[in-house]
C-alpha cells in the first residue's frame, strides 16, 4: 500500500461507518459471510489485517481479535469497539510471530495494497499448524470491482456512462479511488504460489448493485457471482 493509499482513510472513518449503516442491508449481507467464514472463535486468537475501524468486529466477540491498522482515525474506533490494535501501520513493518495465530483475515484490506506475495506469506508463517488465512473482498471482476474501477478512472460517479446505473448511496469515491482491486483468481493464485492446497469459498452480493440493498442475502458456496467473496485458505 502506498503512503498516499494509507493515508486515505484518515479522515473518512466516519464516513466508511456511515456508508454501511446506510446500506444496512448490504452490511447485513457483508457481515453474514464475515460470521460464516471466521466460524466458531472461542478461546481462538484472530488477527485483522486493516482492521479499520471494527465495525464488523463490533458484532462478535472480539475479545480475542488482535488488529493491525494504517490508519490512526479507525484504529482509535476499533479500540473504543474492543480490538486490541497491536500496530498503527502496516502489516509490511509488523514483525509477526510465527506459528501463533488460529485465523488471520483481511476483510476488505487487500484491496489496498499492491503487492500481496509478501503480505499473504508473512500471514501464512504468522498462522499455527491447520491455521485459516481469511481474505474476504469485492473482487475486481465483479460488477461493484467494475463500478468502483470506472468511478476510479473518471473520478467520479457522476458521468453519463453510469447514469441509471448505480445504487442510490455508492461507496464513497474517495476510497473507491485509492483502491489497488485484484480479482479473485489473482489471489487464488498467489496463496498456490506460496504452497496452498486445500481452499473453500463463500460470497454474497450476487444481485446487481443497483439492488443488493433491498433486502439481506443468504451466503452460498463459490466465488464466481458474488460481489463480496471469502476466500479461505488452510494451512
Amino acid at each position: 500500500m502506498s503512503n498516499e493509499g494509507k493515508q486515505k482513510f484518515d479522515g473518512y472513518a466516519n464516513q466508511y461507518d456511515e456508508w454501511f449503516m446506510k446500506n444496512e442491508h448490504v452490511f447485513t449481507s457483508e457481515l453474514r459471510l464475515f460470521k460464516k467464514v471466521l466460524g466458531d472463535i472461542e478461546g481462538k486468537k484472530l488477527l485483522s489485517v486493516g482492521c479499520g475501524s471494527g465495525l464488523f468486529e463490533s458484532y462478535i466477540d472480539c475479545s480475542g481479535v488482535e488488529g493491525i491498522e494504517p490508519s490512526e482515525d479507525m484504529g482509535a474506533i476499533a479500540v473504543k469497539r474492543g480490538v486490541n490494535v497491536i500496530k498503527f501501520g502496516m502489516i509490511e513493518d509488523v514483525e509477526l510471530p510465527e506459528n501463533t495465530y488460529d485465523i488471520i483475515y483481511f476483510n476488505g484490506s487487500s484491496s489496498y495494497m499492491e503487492d500481496l506475495t509478501p503480505v499473504y506469506e508473512k500471514s501464512l508463517k504468522a498462522l499455527k499448524e491447520g491455521g485459516k488465512l481469511i481474505l474476504l473482498d469485492v473482487p475486481k471482476e465483479s460488477a461493484f470491482g467494475f463500478m468502483y474501477l470506472l468511478g476510479k478512472s473518471l473520478g467520479t460517479y457522476n458521468h453519463e456512462y453510469l447514469e441509471g446505473t448505480m445504487p442510490e448511496l455508492p461507496y464513497p469515491i474517495e476510497l473507491a479511488s485509492s483502491g489497488v482491486w485484484h480479482s479473485t483468481e489473482e489471489k487464488i493464485e498467489v496463496l498456490k504460489n506460496l504452497g496452498i492446497k486445500d481452499f473453500s469459498f463463500y460470497q454474497t452480493l450476487i444481485k446487481n448493485p443497483m439492488y443488493t440493498n433491498e433486502e439481506p442475502e443468504e451466503v452460498s458456496e463459490g466465488y464466481k457471482s458474488g460481489g463480496y467473496v471469502a476466500i479461505i485458505a488452510n494451512k
